[in-house]
């Protein structure tokens, strides 16, 4: 008899069997199929969020290899996010974050960030060829890429999914993982739901899965990097700098032992690179002596990793396999108008 009534209690609903909700997860072991996570609904390659799944974006994103990315959010009921004016939200046991990387037709993959029980989990969830579901892979193997950049530019290049252990590398925190897009000056920005467009920071707040936000144009912004009407090219420039590079260049990141801090806040000088002699950059700093050159972007270390794909030299180290030609280019323009010089 006791069998029996375990046995009906774990085909309730409450233990997911029949469920078609969300499946709420705190730790190992984790679905096998992106579809074992049941946040999309209908034909998985459409992405079409289920129940309480929210899509969002970010104003200016993280480059990678020119991939386009779809964002999505859930926390479990009954449980909200808390607002967090410069540091990443703090989210609820259970809460996902979801991120897809697709190019025309072909998505790649979906990172899966998942907060566990001892923390936030990384998991890479890698598309198979008729796109119909995608495999938790733990050490993915590199994917091939033929593709034409905005610029016209044919790319052929192997597309790199971070295994769990690099996603740490990105994620880590003061020694923790933690979420990197979710911050409130990357969100507060307009996003066309299917209600209507809406303020992401206000839609969240009305949705209840987000407390203690303020109203949008009282909580930060970044400008979004290619769009002059959104900030001055120093706000455009530092905005991808803050995207692309503060989450290991901080001082409780990966990259704290640095000086070199870039985030949106920083606001000195040297710390942002400015006649900064850079602590460790070995090969990368080629024969260059400082992290910034006022006015000149080609005597600049910064500039230098940017442009390149060389092993050890280029910077961020990963997560791409290709120069973001435009963002170059912008970081060169700031970095010539910035006026004064090095002794």
């Amino acid at each position: 008899m006791r069998r029996l009534v375990l046995l009906c209690g774990c085909l309730s609903a409450s233990c997911g069997f029949w469920s078609t909700g969300v499946r709420h997860v705190s730790g190992e072991p984790y679905p096998k199929k992106l579809s074992g996570w049941r946040l999309f609904t209908g034909q998985l390659a459409k992405l079409q969020p289920n129940e309480r799944v929210v899509p969002y974006d970010i104003n200016t994103p993280l480059f990678s290899d020119y991939a386009d990315k779809r964002r999505f959010v859930w926390v479990p009921a009954g449980t909200t996010i808390q607002y967090r004016e410069s540091e990443a939200f703090e989210f609820p046991e259970g809460a996902v974050l979801a991120k897809t990387f697709s190019y025309p037709g072909k998505i790649v993959e979906t990172r899966i960030l998942v907060n566990t029980r001892n923390g936030w989990v990384g998991l890479p969830y890698v598309w198979n060829a008729e796109q119909t579901d995608a495999t938790l892979e733990i050490a993915p193997d590199p994917v091939n890429i033929d593709y034409k950049n905005p610029a016209g530019e044919q790319l052929h290049f192997r597309y790199s999914i971070p295994n769990t252990d690099q996603c740490k590398g990105c994620h880590e925190l003061g020694k923790r993982v933690t979420p990197i897009g979710p911050k409130a000056r990357h969100l507060n920005k307009s996003y066309p739901y299917a209600t209507g467009s809406d303020n992401q920071l206000a839609h969240w707040m009305k949705a209840g899965i987000l407390t203690g936000a303020p109203a949008p144009e009282a909580a930060p912004r970044n400008a979004v990097w290619n769009n002059p009407a959104t900030g001055s090219l120093e706000q455009r420039a530092r905005a991808y700098l803050d995207a692309n590079c503060s989450h290991c260049h901080n001082p409780k990141g990966p990259a704290d032992n640095s000086g070199l801090y870039l985030m949106a806040s920083q606001t000195d000088p040297l710390r942002l690179g400015f006649c900064k002699v850079p602590v460790a950059a070995g090969h990368g700093a080629g024969d260059l002596r400082f992290d910034l050159v006022h006015g000149s972007p080609d005597e600049s270390i910064l500039v230098r990793r940017l442009n390149s794909v060389e092993p050890k030299v280029m910077m961020p180290e990963l997560g791409r396999a290709t120069i973001h030609r435009e963002g170059v280019e912008l970081i060169r323009e700031w970095v010539a108008s910035v006026r004064g010089g090095c002794s």
